[in-house]
């Protein structure tokens, strides 16, 4: 419920709409092609990102040490609410009161996704992971699919004429993300048991310690090292694309209204079916297969992207055909969605899988490390890339992420990775455990 709700704070605020109103109205330069207000935009969700890069790790080690998951998701939740409520007091030409709580918003829902995915390993054993994960996933963008849908035809188009309604954009997500995730602090659990607090000691300092102990031992966990720069890179590209797929299609594709709505509900779909597909499959396959085949889905959803003006030319005067560009934009669309959801629900799932019972909190904060730096360095690489070259041009570097995500991905055994930590851990596998029963 908790995916389910936040999403409406992701479609509306950084993917659909919020982008395009804070880049277009709210900096407003189209004399030079919106690039002041795509820089702008990168850098505030950049800035949050890196915020979460520091952050995310101690937070999970003391989360691991007081038990204290659900606290510290209040209140990320709580913060997430209240800022994203307040964007409805950003007006034209308001840019630092937009960029400030762009950030602080932004912040607070990364931290509160990374804290949710501690809970995982809890709730799920190593053989239902990828089922709960990839469930996770697509409820959320069925929640992002209705709050968005109700949006886009209560509040109408981004332009400064209806400015006056589409305001309401910040409230509206806000509402939606604090009534849908009640469910979530009713009825999850916090299983952890707490420990004491020594005296003369701090949580902080606990978890500073705790993470450089994490971080000298990293060498024992190796395959889940080498998975978080294989992540890094992937999240690098696939935060570019969330960041600015509407953007894209606002300004270089120049679609309809129409076509805008119709490609909110293409990805939305494509993308739940994807994250529950590749969810039901990845335990068989394994999550690492399923993991690199989204990456490989990914590098041809970029290419398509990049290469949608010229392809329709192409095929226009191939077959003498009168397609539009943004037409052909909703397969690439399409492409994309279907890898969005299950990419990232199979690197939740390799992480849960990867990372001892005990620790599970501190090591999803260094997962919240890995894709919110990967975010911070892909949008401020787009960001003054697309400054030098254009929006077009930038959106192809996302391809070589991916790329290079795939070649550092094949070096992480799973299957050696899941034994080390049961073997640290002094717990067999569940395998092993049933047939110690039966005999």
């Amino acid at each position: 419920m908790f995916d389910f709700a936040n999403q409406a704070y992701t479609l509306l605020i950084i993917t659909v709409i919020y982008g395009d109103l804070f880049t277009r109205v709210i900096v407003g330069d189209s004399a030079d092609d919106y690039r002041l207000g795509n820089l702008l935009w990168s850098t505030a969700l950049a800035l949050s990102y890196l915020a979460v890069v520091v952050t995310a790790p101690p937070c999970g080690a003391i989360m691991d040490y007081a038990a204290a998951k659900k606290r510290f998701l209040f209140v990320s939740y709580v913060t997430t609410v209240v800022a994203t409520a307040a964007l409805y007091w950003v007006e034209p030409g308001l840019i630092v009161l937009g960029f400030l709580l762009i950030a602080l918003s932004n912040y607070a829902y990364s931290m509160g996704e990374t804290f949710v995915a501690g809970f995982l390993p809890d709730i799920a054993g190593p053989g239902e992971m990828g089922r709960v994960s990839g469930l996770g996933w697509s409820l959320g963008y069925i929640g992002g699919l209705c709050a968005t849908a109700f949006a886009v035809v209560v509040l109408g188009e981004v332009s400064a004429e209806n400015f006056a309604r589409i305001r309401w954009v910040g409230p509206f997500a806000a509402a939606f993300f604090l009534l849908c995730a009640i469910p979530t602090f009713l009825w999850l659990r916090e299983r952890g048991t707490p420990q004491p607090l020594p005296s003369g000691t701090r949580y902080v300092g606990i978890g500073l310690r705790r993470v450089a102990r994490t971080l000298h031992g990293f060498g024992e966990l190796r395959d889940l090292a080498r998975f978080l720069v294989s992540l890094l890179l992937a999240m690098a590209g696939l935060y570019v694309i969330i960041a600015y797929a509407f953007i894209y299609g606002a300004q270089v594709i120049g679609w309809d209204e129409s076509v805008r709505t119709l490609m909110f509900i293409t990805t939305q779909i494509t993308a739940a079916l994807g994250a529950l597909g590749f969810g039901l499959i990845q335990d068989r396959w394994g999550a690492k297969r399923t993991y690199l085949a989204t990456l490989l889905i990914w590098i041809i959803a970029i290419v398509l992207i990049w290469a949608t003006p010229q392809l329709t030319v192409w095929i226009n005067r191939l077959s003498g055909s009168d397609w539009q560009a943004q037409h052909l934009f909703l397969l690439a669309g399409a492409v994309a969605g279907l890898a969005l959801g299950s990419c990232q629900s199979a690197g939740r799932t390799l992480v849960g899988l990867l990372s001892p019972p005990r620790r599970a909190a501190e090591l999803f904060g260094f997962w919240g490390l890995s894709i919110k730096l990967a975010g911070a360095i892909g949008l401020v690489g787009v960001g003054l890339l697309q400054a030098w070259v254009g929006l077009q041009g930038a959106i192809l570097f996302c391809a070589l992420f991916f790329a290079a995500a795939f070649v550092v991905a094949l070096t992480v055994d799973e299957t050696r990775g899941r034994d080390l930590i049961h073997a640290c851990a002094g717990i067999p596998e569940p395998q092993a455990a049933e047939g110690e029963r039966s005999r």
